[in-house]
């Protein structure tokens, strides 16, 4: 029985999470996000703890139980002049930060340099964070998938959701496009996405990246899918934020918000006859 029949549906049904990364990564993320979720087509989000936004967007999430929220487990910071750091202590966790106190920029700095306990330690206190806070979180996932540089850490990352009793987004294919180690990976007993669906920098150079977003969603495959949205608002704070980062910069989130809200996007949904699900879901069934 695959998942679409454990949740009711067809075997051939063509699921769906649409999901916005990086809530609490600040006010303008904070905003279009909910925004989004009360009035558009995304239906999942997950929470940046270390961020200048997280309380903003907890308060949201504790408000709002009805949506979909993970943990967004944070170990890098790839803004030029926008810096965040460990929830511990540095003298804690020293391997995850650069000379300033802050995370590493990249996936490959964080590689040479993180400790996996250390990087467990964080990511432990992270999720007891949020736990404090009262959220309720649907899911983990994680941060420019720093967890999957190595089979080590994403080890750690699936650790903990076993740890939680949580659903962690896993995709084969990305994992193993991002990967900094030629070491084989372990996904066994793990829910996997059949398909990441994510915009590509080339089509948003083009002015290409809506119709992009339109033809995923004609073309969408029967089996677990998980669209991958940055929703912001192309302001004055996001543009300071995301200088010299146009990939997954300022612009492009708007146009996330802005197609993930249309009417189009709806449309497009239920031409196509896809089922909308969340984490929730998937969490209840593992039960």
């Amino acid at each position: 029985m695959n998942l679409a029949q454990k949740l009711g549906y067809p075997k051939d049904a063509k699921l769906l999470i649409i999901h916005a990364d990086d809530a609490g990564l600040s006010h303008s993320e904070n905003r279009a996000t909910t925004q989004a979720l009360k009035n558009g087509t995304i239906n999942s989000y997950s929470i940046m703890v270390p961020c200048p936004g997280f309380n903003e967007i907890a308060t949201f999430a504790k408000d709002n139980p009805q949506f979909d929220n993970g943990v967004h487990l944070t170990l890098t910071c790839e803004w030029e002049n926008y810096k965040f750091g460990p929830v511990l202590p540095i003298s804690e966790v020293p391997s995850l930060v650069d000379q300033n106190g802050h995370f590493y920029k990249n996936r490959t700095d964080f590689k040479n340099n993180a400790k996996a306990e250390e990087a467990k330690k964080e990511l432990t206190a992270q999720i007891e964070t949020a736990l404090q806070f009262g959220l309720q979180p649907t899911h983990l996932d994680s941060h420019m998938c720093s967890v999957g540089v190595t089979p080590e850490f994403l080890e750690i990352y699936i650790d903990l959701g076993k740890a939680y009793d949580l659903p962690v987004f896993i995709n084969k294919s990305f994992i193993e496009s991002i990967s900094l180690s030629e070491e084989p990976y372990d996904f066994k007993d793990s829910i996997l996405s059949d398909t990441l669906l994510i915009g590509n920098f080339s089509d948003f150079k083009k002015g290409e990246l809506k119709n992009s977003y339109e033809k995923a969603l004609d073309t969408i495959q029967a089996g677990f899918n998980v669209f991958l949205l940055h929703p912001a608002f192309d302001d004055e704070e996001m543009q300071n934020i995301t200088i010299n980062h146009p990939n997954f910069g300022s612009e492009w989130r708007q146009i996330d918000f802005d197609y993930f809200t249309s009417q189009e996007c709806k449309s497009k949904l239920e031409e196509n006859k896809i089922q909308l699900i969340t984490w929730e879901d998937i969490k209840n069934i593992k039960k």
